[in-house]
Parts: structure tokens; sequence; C-alpha cells
């Protein structure tokens, strides 16, 4: 199997050109609602395209949640084809917000599902998660070399739920959540300029100092906008591996739909404060 250049050297030229934005696509009943769209098949394609239509073109990152897409059924799936491969075709990479975990034959199914060149839904890159044990993702990590994509593992998420397993200390004294990003500093272990492999990282958790961020991929952080942290708060929580954040944001762009120029606006708008507070914090 032929693969693309590296998913972290693709990802590094992409945050530096166009800024280190990822744009959530996330069609929920409500924000369909509030872009006057049915909550149906018709709906979620004009809301899909809109999106695409009006920043695929300018920031580094899509990442649609694939959930969204799959409660219509296989037309709902159909149309997260159409999402992903017209967002690429533009020039955004395309995270795919699926969270994937399993075990052996199955977690590789996944991974061809989203990872493989020939797959329907293939993608840049692959969210999932590692808590049957980080070893179980190793055929998801295994194909995104081969091809060239990334993953982005769950390791300090923002839920509040999220730390009865991610903070719980191990018998080696490491939290799990520590122990995630060990692995992925593994797996980046002399790649350049970024490795392929990164975690998942709320950026609503405040001081993170005790926690080795900075493990050769990148991190992408959700949480700026609507979930209450801001571009400004960025250096501080991530410290000496804020340039390798790639902040995501959903409703905070989203809401200001239909209107594409609106959507392209905010969009611009978040870009140039992340660029700030990376470069400047």
């Amino acid at each position: 199997m032929t693969g693309l250049e590296p998913f972290g050297a693709r990802l590094r030229r992409a945050m530096d050109e166009r800024g280190p934005l990822c744009v959530g696509i996330d069609p929920h009943a409500s924000l369909l609602a509030e872009w006057g769209l049915n909550d149906d098949v018709g709906g979620l394609e004009r809301f899909s395209r809109t999106v695409v239509e009006a920043v695929a073109d300018r920031v580094a990152v899509l990442k649609p949640q694939s959930a969204f897409f799959e409660r219509f059924g296989s037309r709902g799936v159909a149309v997260l084809e159409r999402t992903v491969q017209e967002a690429r075709a533009a020039g955004a990479l395309v995270l795919m917000d699926a969270k994937r975990g399993d075990i052996g034959s199955t977690m590789a199914a996944y991974a061809e599902s989203f990872l493989h060149k020939d797959a329907p839904l293939f993608s840049d890159a692959l969210t999932v998660s590692p808590y049957l044990g980080y070893g179980s993702l190793s055929p998801a990590v295994a194909l995104a070399r081969e091809t060239g994509t990334g993953l982005f593992v769950l390791a300090l998420t923002s839920n509040p739920e999220g730390g009865e397993v991610q903070h719980a200390v191990r018998a080696d004294g490491r939290s799990v959540g520590a122990t995630m990003l060990g692995h992925l500093a593994a797996e980046n272990a002399g790649e350049e300029p970024l490795g392929s492999f990164g975690a998942v990282v709320g950026a609503t958790l405040g001081d993170l100092s005790s926690y080795e961020l900075d493990m050769g991929g990148p991190i992408l952080a959700p949480g700026i906008g609507a979930q209450g942290a801001t571009a400004a708060d960025l250096p501080a929580v991530f410290g000496g591996a804020v340039r390798n954040v790639v902040p995501s944001v959903s409703r905070g762009v989203l809401r200001h739909g239909p209107d594409a120029v609106a959507l392209r606006d905010a969009a611009e708008r978040f870009a140039d404060g992340i660029r700030t507070a990376v470069t400047t914090g």
C-alpha cells in the first residue's frame, strides 16, 4: 500500500500555513434548528456542505463527528463520505472524530474503515480510545504508519467523568493519562518536524504542568469557545508544548451559520487569536 507523506509533517505544514485551528462539523439537531434546517438527511447535507464550502480552503483541519451522521443510517453515512472527500479536495486535513476502540481484528477493521486509502471514509487521521489497553490500538498504529495517516488518542479529556479513569494511579506511580502520553512519546520518537500520533487533551483542564505534554506529536485541544476556554488560556495550559496544539472549535464557529461569510469570518477570528496566543504566550 502506497502511503502519503506522514500525517505529522502534513499537519505541521498546514498549521504553519493556515494557522493551528480545527473546526468541528457537529450537525446535532439543535444546531440544525438554529440554522433553520430540518433534522433530516437534507438538512444534514446542507449543513455539512455549507461548512466545507465556507472554511475547508482556509483552516488546517476539519473534524466531522461521525455520530451525528450515523444517526441517519446509510444515507447519513453517504453524506459523511461526501463531506470528507470534498473537505480533503479543498485542502483541509480531515480528522474523523469517531473515538473507535476495540481489540484484534475488530480494531483492525475500524482502522481500515477510516485509514485505508481505498475506504470511502478515508481520512487523514482518526480519534481512538485506548481504554482497552494502549496495545489494543496496535492495528490502527500499524495502518497509520503504512498509509501516512495519524491517530489522536484520548489522554486527558475535558469531560468531568474522564478523571475517574485518566487520573487513576497505576502501580508504578504514574496516572493512566500520563501513561498514554508516554506511549505516544515512544511512537513519535525521532519523527520530524512532528510525529503523527497525537493526544486529545482538554483546553479547559487548567494547570497541566505535572504532565509531560511535549511528546513529539500534536495535541487536539477541545474546549475553546462554547466550553469556556479561550485562545489566551493555551500557553498556561500547555506550556512548552503549545506550538503543537491544535485547538478544536465547533459551536463557536458553527453558530454563525448558515451564512458562509459569517462562518468564514468566525473561523478566521479564532485562527488569528490562536496564532497570536501560541506565538506570543
